[in-house]
């Protein structure tokens, strides 16, 4: 990990110095490139120098594994009865048998060789790809800040499995000057606005909001200290805090983010907007936005997804989506992620990292997948996969697939009324809207209907985040992997024109 605060104001030193400090990365990226091709070469040779078809076996029946392990997660979650069972043998029986064939036919050193010297080949690839001003140009620029006179932070108790009282965050930051309102809920059940109460404390004189909580609670604040031009504080409350991972936040320890009211430097990132509501991180559509809408989702998820999942998939009930990603046409998908900013990797479910959050775009993840032949296509070639759809934009526009009606259940009866989610923000309720022309979306993980078309749009640079000096960081993302790139880099010749041998 880098410590945050110092990498952000890092680059000083004269031109001497940067002239150094380039020459070296470039002599290392020189280095691991030639690496990365002796150990691929090796790779290669040791399965294919025999001659003897063992080379073939092992990939051949590798991939054929990896494919039939994907159908069968296919017919796993998108059937029931008898089919499921089937999928659920073949996943788990595939790799299986792949690693049995291997063992039983004496392969196995070859592959798990083939395999380790593959694995050095990447690792080496993608730090031969890494340089130092790429890292430094991807973090926002960081300027110190004073220590605020007023602050106020909202603290959800409920958020995290109760992070906020296990870490005694309140009394920690009311110690600090900060003055704290507890989101706790009223005496019949109903959550405080968390929008509300920040306007208010703003109206009191307020020159700083924070929340503690689920990153849903972080963009309905996040969005009024945008419009009063406010520094804005995260603090990593929440259950997965995906936010303050990629602001390089401690999600372990949420009291170290209390060292930004008093030691503290401030980033410009951009905020997501979805028909007219904040988003810090993912707006989803389809499969994934339709399971959230059930009610036993909060207690149950694994069981509700198994028992919805086929009749979004194969069942033919399932929404399909249109979008329009400024230019570009993404027909009838399955599912949709739009995020603030790119993901480093085509992972529909956000999981990953986001290299920046001041780049100005959004990132747009687009799925269709019919069948365990696609699935299987979507599992091999991964993003070339013509079921995955992965683009930048400055605007999205989504609506319900032509022929699309909506599913039975999901109407604005069912979705409308306050999410009980204990990540949920006070405040962060579902919308509503008529059976026809909406669509169920989850923002931020929380559960609403929005009326159609549904336009998601970016700030850029809109959002003053406060953050502690002293940080963990992030780790920078690894770079698309090219090896084309990787080749140039290993045979370019040094500054001082030689070819560095």
């Amino acid at each position: 990990m880098t410590n945050g605060g110092s990498g952000a104001r890092g680059g000083g030193g004269g031109p001497g110095t940067r002239a150094g400090e380039r020459v070296h990365a470039e002599a290392r990226s020189r280095l691991f490139a030639r690496c990365a091709l002796l150990a691929a070469t090796a790779a290669v040779l040791g399965l294919f120098v025999p001659f003897d078809g063992g080379g073939l076996l092992i990939v051949g029946s590798g991939l054929l594994g990896l494919a039939l392990c994907a159908a069968g997660v296919w017919w796993l979650v998108a059937h029931r009865g008898a089919v499921r069972l089937v999928g659920a043998l073949v996943a788990v029986g595939a790799p299986a048998a792949v690693l049995a064939l291997y063992i039983h036919g004496g392969l196995w050193p070859s592959a798990l060789t083939a395999l380790l010297l593959w694995a050095v080949a990447l690792g080496c690839a993608r730090t031969a790809m890494r340089h130092p001003d790429h890292e430094r140009h991807g973090r926002p620029r960081a300027v110190p800040a004073p220590r605020p006179l007023r602050p106020v932070l909202l603290m959800n108790p409920r958020s995290g499995e109760g992070k906020v009282g296990r870490f005694g965050l309140v009394e920690k930051a009311e110690r600090l000057g900060a003055r704290v309102v507890v989101l706790e809920p009223g005496p019949d059940g109903s959550h405080p606005d968390a929008a509300a109460l920040a306007r208010a404390a703003v109206a009191d004189g307020a020159d700083l909001l924070g929340v503690a909580g689920g990153d849903g609670t972080q963009a309905l604040v996040a969005a009024v200290a945008v419009a009063h031009d406010l520094p804005f504080v995260v603090i990593s409350a929440g259950t997965r805090n995906h936010f303050a991972m990629d602001l390089g936040l401690d999600r372990a320890d949420p009291v170290r983010c209390l060292d930004a009211l008093t030691d503290g430097e401030e980033v410009r990132v951009d905020l997501g907007e979805v028909a007219g509501r904040a988003f810090v991180n993912t707006v989803s559509f389809g499969v994934y936005a339709d399971v959230v809408q059930r009610p036993e989702y909060r207690t149950a998820k694994a069981e509700t997804a198994l028992n919805t999942m086929p009749d979004l998939l194969a069942g033919g009930a399932g929404r399909r989506l249109d979008a329009r990603a400024d230019d570009t046409m993404l027909p009838a998908q399955q599912a949709l992620l739009v995020s603030n900013n790119p993901y480093t990797s085509p992972d529909p479910l956000g999981g990953g990292r986001r290299a920046r959050l001041d780049g100005g775009e959004l990132g747009v993840i687009g799925i269709r997948v019919e069948s365990a032949a696609q699935a299987a296509a979507l599992a091999v070639r991964g993003a070339q996969s013509p079921g995955l759809s992965v683009l930048t934009a400055h605007r999205v526009e989504v609506t319900a697939g032509s022929g699309t009606e909506p599913e039975a259940g999901t109407d604005a009866e069912a979705d409308s009324g306050p999410d009980s989610g204990p990540d949920s923000g006070p405040g962060e309720g579902t919308g509503s809207g008529s059976r026809s022309g909406t669509l169920p979306v989850a923002v931020d993980g929380e559960a609403m209907t929005l009326p159609t078309p549904v336009v998601c749009t970016l700030r850029p640079r809109a959002l003053r985040v406060r953050l502690p000096r002293d940080r963990p960081g992030t780790v920078p993302p690894a770079p698309p992997l090219d090896w084309r790139l990787i080749a140039v880099l290993a045979f370019r010749r040094s500054p001082r024109g030689g070819s560095d041998g």
